[in-house]
């Protein structure tokens, strides 16, 4: 499983609409849109799950697409790693 970092999401972007966008290059596991709590619209990002080789497929034909009138970006999400300080 994968996780697909999208931004440049236009505010008025709904769940259901990106579901249907990632939808054409295989099976969505789930998508985490973050509201604004006071305005309900969409904060410009989201996240969307995807097995490995259809979430490669989604990046190779979505990373550019135009969504609501923008032009979205889609990367892999990399896991943060430890933070090396000072001791």
């Amino acid at each position: 499983m994968k996780t697909l970092f999208v931004r440049n999401i236009h505010p008025e972007t709904r769940e259901s609409q990106l579901r249907a966008l990632f939808s054409r290059c295989g099976t969505v596991r789930g998508i985490k849109l973050p509201m604004d709590i006071f305005t309900r619209r969409c904060r410009g990002v989201a996240m969307v799950d995807m097995e490995g080789h259809e979430a490669r497929v989604a990046i190779a034909e979505l990373d550019g697409a135009e969504l609501n009138g923008q032009s979205i970006q889609v990367r892999e999400e990399r896991p943060r790693g430890k933070k090396r300080g000072r001791r």
